[in-house]
């Protein structure tokens, strides 16, 4: 055991009272003395063996007896594998602490170290870090987003371009009538789509939980077919979805989301002959099947074409615009929905895209949206409903809307004094349909149950919003109200105030 040289040993005495962990090491980088700080923070006696030995034996030392976990420069080497200090050296200690060991020449020789707690330091710097791999994480699923409804948008977008063009052209009443059709199932499949977009934007966070049913295949048959028919027949192609009644038991829209995807791939790399979509019952399941005649994919692209923004580099694809996102969506979609995609194909010999869906009872199926005809629509006739909306081309919409179902509207846009606002109003109201969010940052919510604590007898209030935020949702869901996501669609919005108004839940 050596001896600490006497004038260093003063020194260290002078730092005794000093809060940090102090030590004074000789010329020869022994351990002369420390202040009772340093000490206690390396769990030794001040007379003990550690004093006399060398900084990387009292690292080791303190390694040995496990107070100490990690002992590394600053550039990362570690200390005791580099012989003597040439710089700070980091020191991380078992009960997860994190200090500076910084060294200083003294004037008549050896150094001075000084213990410097950064914990908190590295604490704050890594919370900062990992906020920022957040934020780099939701920038890369909002473009990733962004890119997914470009793509998937685009279908439905074109087909109805060219029905209203066609609708231009129709000569006949018939004619005409079936483009308007084609084109209000075009616009529910983007509804559709857009919904099912903005869950997509909350698949990495997990909070998409598909709606299992049990529904008949051939609903989703018929809107694919309505869907690229169109398109199908543009290029050239024999498009063939056959027909099926089998019930299956999954998320409508989201498995429509997954075939729409393969049928869209299989137009756009087949050249010349023919698209089919069929099934076929496999035990308790249907395996529903896209099969071309396209250029086919080589085996080696099997699991490639499935990755985010996978393109194959192919002079025959080159050409068409793909943003390689749709077979991605599909196969997470899939997964989610416990249907395994099976890819068959070679090149040059076409493809089959198939998965497995279990087969439902038909006698639990859905048949889709309940259609209220006209008729039924015609007990609205007479009835009085508060609008308030503040958008005034949504407002005169839904107006017209409502009172061509026979239905006196009166709107109200003025919130400051709702009590003034419903005295002035024509006549009492029997329903309130409410935008969730109104000027002036005022809760639709907040001002039904106004009203509705003013009126004699309070009446049912339907509220709209565009926030899809699932809080949100719950928290109007909470308060009791009824709630529609924008954009609306009559036949809905015509059931809802259906049972409000008829079928009232007791």
């Amino acid at each position: 055991m050596s001896h600490p040289e006497p004038s260093l040993a003063n020194d260290a005495a002078a730092f005794e009272h000093v809060g940090h962990g102090i030590a004074v090491w000789t010329a020869h980088q022994t351990l002369s003395g420390c202040n009772p700080a340093f000490a206690e923070r390396f769990r030794f006696a001040l007379d003990s063996e550690q004093i006399g030995m060398s900084q990387s034996e009292f690292l080791k030392d303190a390694s040995t007896r496990g107070i100490l976990l990690e002992a590394t420069q600053c550039d990362g080497a570690e200390h005791w594998t580099n012989g003597e200090n040439a710089g700070p050296i980091r020191l991380r200690f078992c009960d997860g602490s994190v200090c500076l060991l910084e060294s200083w020449p003294l004037a008549q020789a050896g150094s001075v170290t000084m213990l410097r707690d950064v914990t908190e330091t590295e604490r704050v710097q890594e919370a900062l870090l990992r906020a920022l791999d957040t934020a780099k994480t939701a920038d890369q699923s909002k473009s990733r987003f962004l890119r997914a409804a470009n793509h998937d948008l685009r279908q439905p977008l074109t087909a109805l371009k060219i029905l209203i063009y066609g609708c231009y052209e129709a000569e006949t009443a018939r004619e005409r009538e079936e483009a308007l059709h084609a084109m209000d199932i075009s616009v529910s499949i983007m509804e559709d789509l857009l919904g099912a977009l903005l869950n997509i934007g909350q698949l990495d966070a997990g909070r998409i939980h598909p709606n299992i049913q049990t529904f008949q295949v051939s609903t989703i048959l018929e809107r694919l077919n309505v869907q690229f028919a169109h398109q199908a027949r543009e290029v050239g192609l024999d498009l063939r979805i056959l027909p099926c009644s089998v019930a299956i038991v999954s998320d409508r829209v989201l498995l429509e989301r997954v075939l729409s995807n393969f049928v869209s791939n299989a137009l756009r790399y087949t050249a010349s002959g023919r698209v089919i979509v069929g099934c076929k019952r496999r035990g308790a399941r249907l395996r529903i099947m896209v099969i071309d005649t396209g250029a086919g994919i080589e085996e080696e692209y099997h699991e490639a074409i499935f990755q985010e923004f996978f393109r194959i580099a192919d002079k025959q694809l080159s050409g068409r615009h793909n943003l390689g996102l749709g077979l991605n969506i599909s196969r997470r979609l899939a997964e989610m929905l416990g249907h395994p995609i099976e890819l068959k194909s070679s090149l040059g010999e076409g493809s089959v895209f198939s998965l497995d869906v279990p087969i439902g009872n038909a006698l639990y199926s859905s048949i889709g949206e309940p259609e209220i005809n006209e008729s039924i629509g015609g007990q609205f006739a007479g009835l009085v409903c508060l609008l308030l909306e503040d958008d005034a081309n949504l407002r005169d919409a839904l107006t017209t809307l409502l009172e061509r179902w026979g239905i006196i509207v009166m709107q109200l846009d003025v919130f400051d004094d709702v009590a003034a606002s419903v005295a002035d109003l024509d006549d009492i109201p029997d329903i309130i349909i409410t935008d969730y969010r109104l000027q002036g940052k005022i809760q639709g919510t907040d001002v039904a149950r106004d009203i509705n604590s003013i009126l004699k007898e309070p009446c049912p209030t339907l509220v709209m919003t565009a926030d899809t935020s699932p809080d949100l949702i719950q928290s109007i869901r909470d308060q009791g109200f009824p709630l529609m996501i924008k954009p609306v669609s009559p036949p809905g919005l015509r059931v809802l105030m259906h049972n409000l108004l008829f079928e009232p839940d007791p």
